[in-house]
């Protein structure tokens, strides 16, 4: 990797494969489709990206847990944490695939978020040859390009790194954006570098009721479809918050931008109606998220109705919410 290395610290751009050849992105384990699938975020109560971890019985907690209900994660970052986690599971023969993150932030002027992009990158690229039969796909960044992003990056520069990965790896390479990106034909430029596309579909967040909220998803996944009609579309984040904070508004604004109801009932809801639409039509759709974060939205500094912190199935103490059990009662009493 020390080539590698010399070669992203230099800033040069490796060419575009050429012939493209797609890869196919294929969530199954042996005849088993596990398209529907659920976001990971590992981090309780004090802790937090770079700071302080889950210990490995925590995360071994999460991951029995999540395999009761899922055999396809998402995680964000290529870290020691993610490294953790992929250890566990493979140690454990857990039941579980993954889609690896590699997270990137914005580095011109930046040498300290550069060097921490490298260090990304290579460790995704290692834990990829390490762990070949977990990890199904890479994703190199997250939410660079939509235009309200806050960790926007040059797309040149995003390029550079998913030619860097792919061209290191066997498995398909993606980066995941908001549809808002995605629906653009500028995309197409960044969309012909990428193995599938990779969208986060957001009701709650645009604004849509909850009676309208599986209608809009398909829309939209129709209209991303057309938009790029060569490759497949992956949801990597669509969900439906517990709780929110209606007095913070203002432009991008949580109390300005949700309209639809928040609470137990409507996540219950959404999951159920949802998980109907995944199966009927097998895409592949990553739930955000399995456990509430309390780190996101201000940390300790902010209340506890932000909606950051109140997007998962289980509370940040890894109990199930009162929506999430209603939701597997509807699927049990289904699967009668």
């Amino acid at each position: 990797m020390a080539e590698l290395r010399t070669e992203l610290e230099s800033g040069l751009s490796r060419q575009r494969e050429e012939p493209f050849e797609l890869r196919s992105f294929e969530p199954y384990i042996g005849d088993k489709w596990i398209g529907n699938a659920v976001a990971y975020g590992c981090y309780r109560a004090g802790q937090a990206p770079g700071q302080k971890g889950p210990s490995d019985a925590e995360l071994l907690e999460d991951l029995n847990t999540m395999s009761e209900h899922w055999n396809l994660i998402r995680v964000y970052g290529a870290d020691r944490d993610t490294e953790r986690i992929l250890r566990l599971i493979e140690t454990h023969k857990l039941p579980l695939r993954v889609i690896q993150g590699i997270w990137l932030a914005p580095e011109e002027n930046d040498p300290e978020h550069r060097e921490a992009n490298i260090n990304q990158v290579i460790l995704g690229i290692e834990l990829a040859k390490l762990y070949p039969d977990i990890i199904l796909a890479i994703s190199v960044a997250n939410e660079t390009q939509v235009f309200w992003s806050g960790n926007k990056m040059n797309p040149e520069n995003l390029i550079r790194y998913i030619r860097a990965v792919r061209s290191n790896v066997t498995v398909p390479v993606t980066t995941a954006d908001d549809y808002l990106y995605w629906n653009k034909p500028e995309s197409r430029y960044l969309a012909d570098e990428l193995d599938f596309v990779f969208a986060h579909i957001h009701p709650l967040w645009n604004g849509k009721l909850l009676s309208d909220a599986i209608s809009w998803i398909n829309d939209i996944y129709h209209e991303l479809q057309e938009m790029h009609p060569d490759q497949t579309i992956v949801i990597g984040e669509t969900g439906w918050a517990t709780d929110y904070n209606p007095e913070k508004t203002g432009p991008g604004e949580q109390g300005t931008l949700i309209k639809g109801e928040v609470g137990i009932e409507a996540q219950a809801a959404f999951l159920i109606q949802l998980n109907q639409w995944i199966e009927s039509k097998q895409v592949t759709t990553f739930l955000f998220e399995a456990f509430d974060e309390p780190w996101k939205g201000g940390g300790e500094d902010s209340p506890p109705n932000e909606v950051e912190k109140n997007w998962g199935v289980y509370d940040e103490d890894r109990t199930p919410k009162e929506s999430f059990l209603k939701y597997l009662d509807h699927r049990h009493k289904g699967d009668e």
